[in-house]
């Protein structure tokens, strides 16, 4: 009788099951059929001498990828660089989020304007950072009505901090409004109780703010992490294929492979960053996840 109506209760919960699998089905085979299966293949292309008619040569390829010279300069590149715009990025919308949440002139329009770069077609903002920082720009045109020589911002050391720039006009604004979301969630009795215990302002933002920020703080580091491995368009479009080599990231690695047609070392690079990619923000998630549960 108790077994009876177990199974009884249970087909509720079966047929509810099989409705979700039904209105799931259209997302899961379009995700199969445009990012599974394809990385699928590409790892198996990063096993084989060549993609057509190739033969098992198993981590050969990956031997002969980490001994390349642009391959290794292109990774240092591209983790060096999400080690600097990553906390840049973070510390600035972090700071511009905390001044918008106050009553400010012209609030409502300077959060417009900081989302203006997320609808500005691509190819017209990479047309304005050329002018501005080409050898014959006005960058260099108005340090030359300065009495300064005109430096050539693409072609040195400076590369790198033009790159990061852009990817900070690109993204601030964005992580912006998501820190902004997350200030205002904050109830105010949180900051109320910590001015009747005495607290200061610098107290309240380190023990009220930042603590209930940190979920917030912890998407947004993601998501700052994720987009700093998209640069390669707009410095694709401003520097080219082979950029100065401070610039020269794994997207423009795996681009000129392509070009060459040079399948098994782009498919090691692509797997090898989609690799460290998954494991840091599953990391990342594992460390929200237990902080969350601190806090709760």
């Amino acid at each position: 009788m108790f077994a009876f109506r177990r199974r009884k209760k249970s087909r509720p919960y079966i047929r509810e099951g099989w409705v979700a699998a039904l209105f799931l089905t259209p997302s899961l085979a379009g995700f199969a059929i445009f990012f599974l299966i394809p990385f699928g293949v590409g790892f198996t292309y990063s096993l084989l001498d060549t993609p057509v008619g190739g033969s098992f040569v198993g981590a050969r390829n990956y031997v002969e990828l980490f001994g390349n010279a642009s391959f290794r300069r292109a990774a240092v590149n591209t983790m060096l660089f999400t080690a600097v715009s990553v906390p840049l990025n973070m510390a600035l919308s972090l700071a511009l989020a905390m001044l918008l949440n106050r009553s400010v002139y012209l609030r409502s329009w300077f959060r417009i304007g900081f989302l203006a770069p997320l609808v500005i077609p691509v190819a017209s903002v990479v047309l304005v950072w050329q002018t501005l920082f080409d050898l014959n720009g006005s960058l260099n045109g108005w340090l030359a009505s300065r009495g300064f020589a005109p430096k050539d911002w693409m072609e040195s050391g400076t590369a790198f901090g033009v790159v990061v720039l852009v990817y900070l006009w690109k993204n601030v604004g964005y992580n912006m409004v998501l820190f902004l979301a997350g200030l205002q969630n904050i109830p105010a009795d949180y900051y109320e109780a910590a001015s009747i215990d005495g607290a200061g302002p610098f107290r309240k933002w380190r023990t009220v703010t930042i603590v209930y920020l940190t979920p917030t703080a912890f998407f947004v580091f993601i998501m700052s992490i994720v987009n700093s491995f998209k640069v390669f368009r707009e410095t694709y479009m401003i520097a080219g294929d082979y950029p100065q080599e401070r610039i020269y990231m794994l997207q423009h690695f795996m681009n000129n492979m392509f070009q060459s047609l040079d399948y098994p070392k782009l498919t090691g690079a692509a797997f090898l960053m989609a690799v460290v990619v998954v494991a840091l923000v599953f990391a990342l998630f594992r460390i929200e996840r237990r902080i969350s549960d601190s806090l709760g």
